[in-house]
């Protein structure tokens, strides 16, 4: 049984399918989603109907895309101007689609690997990491998803947790992390801002895989949403997004031997 983990899809569902027809799956292989399936592509509506019909095989987590799609069907959020989610909100099966969809996880993990969309803050190990998402999975999966997305939304991030914060600004930050942290300051202090490659960064800022002294270490994290940083294979990161939407490659690997499948894309 092998593990295949593919990055950010963002609705190139064409590109997706060619991916998976060129990967050598066999009966009882599974699949790992790094987040963010909906989006900026053509076909969101497609991949979500393709990842909800793959059942138990699949593992998926929630991206800052896939976030924003619930809020926006919850009337928290308005659509932006490169927003391609109206297919979805429109579709007679949305609410099954939309309700399957907000109950993925934010952190996914088995053994000593852990799927998230951005990454894991330096401050927690991966046991509290694994806590803290499981505390904002359940409101996410209330009758109230709306009102929790808009709180955590609206709520000023703070950079850096403290054994101080609590509740609602302590999810607040969680989120940020686990679906949109690049850089970070040695401390391990969040700076959402960079979207760039890590040679472009401003003194004093690393990936927040480089933070000196991250607690989750002895943890293999699998990841996408960086599309500048690529694919990057280090002894504690698969990081996935290779830019699939904006022109680039959808990508995959196979995590018992690292062996990497990447597919132009081909949507239009």
């Amino acid at each position: 049984m092998a593990i295949y983990a593919i990055g950010d899809i963002q609705g190139c569902y064409a590109t997706l399918e060619a991916l998976i027809h060129a990967l050598p799956l066999q009966g009882g292989d599974r699949l790992w989603l790094a987040g963010d399936l909906v989006n900026r592509g053509p076909r969101s509506l497609d991949v979500l109907r393709w990842a909800k019909a793959q059942g138990e095989r699949l593992s998926c987590v929630l991206g800052n895309h896939d976030l924003h799609l619930l809020g926006v069907a919850c009337g928290e959020r308005s659509l932006g101007k490169k927003d391609t989610l109206l297919p979805i909100l429109a579709a007679p099966d949305r609410d099954e689609l939309l309700d399957w969809l907000a109950h993925r996880p934010l952190l996914h993990r088995e053994g000593t690997r852990v799927l998230v969309h951005a990454g894991l803050p330096a401050w927690w190990s991966v046991e509290e990491c694994e806590a803290v998402a499981r505390e904002i999975e359940d409101r996410l999966r209330s009758p109230r998803r709306g009102r929790h997305l808009a709180r955590l939304e609206m709520l000023p991030v703070p950079p850096l947790w403290t054994p101080a914060m609590k509740g609602r600004a302590r999810r607040a930050l969680a989120v940020a992390a686990f679906t949109r942290m690049r850089a970070c300051r040695l401390d391990g202090s969040l700076e959402l801002a960079p979207k760039g490659p890590p040679a472009s960064f401003a003194p004093g800022l690393v990936p927040w895989f480089h933070v000196p002294e991250r607690r989750w270490r002895g943890t293999t994290v699998v990841c996408g949403h960086w599309a500048a940083l690529g694919l990057v294979l280090e002894p504690e990161l698969c990081a996935l997004d290779s830019g699939c939407v904006w022109g680039q490659q959808l990508t995959a690997v196979r995590l018992e031997d690292g062996r990497v499948w990447q597919q132009r894309r081909i949507d239009p």
